[in-house]
């Protein structure tokens, strides 16, 4: 959420900066409401101490030779009144206040002065590339086609188990998921410092909100009946980030490379307005697996926590020696919450194309102001709000579907990266049928 502070004082620059996203911010709604807020505020305050003054005034009344109960009754009268004109401009106040905080809660984030001005993905920036693309004596398949070759990927046995967008995996590719997972979460424990977290894969409005989720994206997530707010996790991002709700971190915590957490969950998404898009195979699905990357910084620390973090994602493809290249977002595709975000694409041969595989973005203090997470700063003594990061090490589905094309040979057979074998016994590749 943006700091309505700063929105009052340069709301010219608060327009500039939405621009970036094609997103049009209304001030006058903004000012109007602001300045309704304000006057309620004004108005019961000062019905407050109209009220606190009157209780005060039986004893002047029978100083002036009223009795006692002519005071008493004319002081209750004017009670009566300004306890329900109180109760008139509090309520006003609160619905304003509702009406405001929708605003603010609808309102993305600001972009970083580097994200490039641009409408959709066509406008990002390429950073860089890592690795070059394997030339196939062959024509090369898709990861579906070598899958069900393999009689590994059953896409109708899971379209029967639950819906389209679900999948089966067998055998020697269940294994290699399951490897993949093991192998990531390893990565970032021991090579980059993270702590390995166990979380809910079920989640409340609360938590939804403080990340970003809600209230702008609720047709994106299955929410589940009943009337306790509970929803599926569309990301780890969501339960791993609201550790830090409501917390005030000290300097000592946040020393260094600050709080980092990893986390491997399912993750639950409805793809709403996705149709037609990537219906083929695993890049879309409604349940995919993550390694989920948070981190929680001081703001001066954010900048370069972003550069680490990626890195940290790169690792992973480096190490798998998956081509891929790095791209900065522009104003357009960048996502509601982000103020500054790096997408990792694989290079795909079944697509001849690069393919997104990681997210990786700084939030700034747009999280922390909605979970209100914060860390006492030592030069002030006053807590103030810490910086959020996260970033996918890897999504594991969309590996998966990079091994399998990259790995590919021209007998169907996928050879495994050889830095994931010690976690399938040694196993150099995939060639037999389920």
């Amino acid at each position: 959420m943006l700091d309505i502070k700063a929105i009052r004082q340069d709301p010219q620059r608060v327009v500039e900066a939405l621009s970036k996203r094609g997103v049009q911010f209304d001030v006058a709604q903004f000012e109007a409401l602001d300045a309704r807020r304000k006057n309620a505020d004004v108005t019961a305050q000062g019905l407050l101490a109209e009220r606190k003054a009157a209780s005060k005034k039986i004893g002047e009344l029978v100083s002036a030779g009223r009795s006692v109960e002519e005071a008493k009754a004319e002081v209750e009268q004017v009670l009566a009144r300004l306890s329900a004109d109180l109760e008139a401009a509090t309520e006003e106040a609160g619905a304003v206040q509702r009406e405001l905080d929708a605003l603010l809660l609808g309102t993305p984030n600001l972009p970083d002065e580097r994200v490039p001005h641009g409408a959709s993905e066509a406008d990002n920036a390429e950073v860089s590339r890592w690795g070059t693309p394997r030339q196939l004596s062959f024509p090369p398949k898709d990861h579906v086609d070598i899958g069900e070759a393999l009689g590994q990927i059953d896409m109708e046995a899971a379209s029967q188990i639950a819906g389209s967008r679900f999948s089966v995996l067998r055998g020697d590719l269940a294994r290699l998921h399951r490897a993949l997972i093991q192998f990531m979460l390893d990565c970032h424990t021991i090579d980059h410092g993270y702590t390995e977290l166990y979380v809910p894969y079920i989640v409340n409005e609360a938590s939804l909100t403080g990340t970003g989720q809600l209230p702008k994206f609720a047709e994106d997530l299955f929410k589940l009946e009943g009337d306790q707010g509970y929803y599926l996790a569309p990301t780890a991002e969501v339960p791993v980030t609201n550790m830090a709700r409501g917390r005030i971190y000290d300097a000592s915590d946040l020393e260094g490379q600050g709080v980092r957490y990893v986390a491997h969950t399912p993750c639950f998404r409805s793809e709403a307005g996705s149709y037609g898009r990537d219906t083929r195979g695993l890049i879309r699905q409604h349940q995919f697996e993550k390694v989920e990357l948070v981190q929680i910084v001081r703001p001066d620390q954010s900048n370069v926590a972003l550069e680490q973090l990626t890195g940290h994602a790169e690792a992973i493809l480096q190490a798998l020696e998956l081509p891929y290249r790095k791209v900065l977002l522009c104003g357009g595709d960048l996502g509601f919450s982000a103020a500054m975000t790096y997408d990792l694409e694989v290079w795909l041969p079944g697509q001849s194309a690069y393919r997104e595989i990681s997210s990786c973005s700084n939030f700034g203090d747009f999280q922390a102001r909605r979970l209100q997470a914060r860390w006492r700063n030592p030069s002030t003594g006053k807590p103030e709000l810490v910086h959020t990061l996260n970033g996918s090490g890897l999504a594991v589905g969309r590996t998966l579907v990079a091994i399998l094309e990259n790995g590919q040979n021209d007998d169907g057979s996928v050879a495994i990266p050889e830095i994931l074998r010690p976690y399938l016994k040694g196993q150099s590749k995939i060639d037999s049928k389920v």
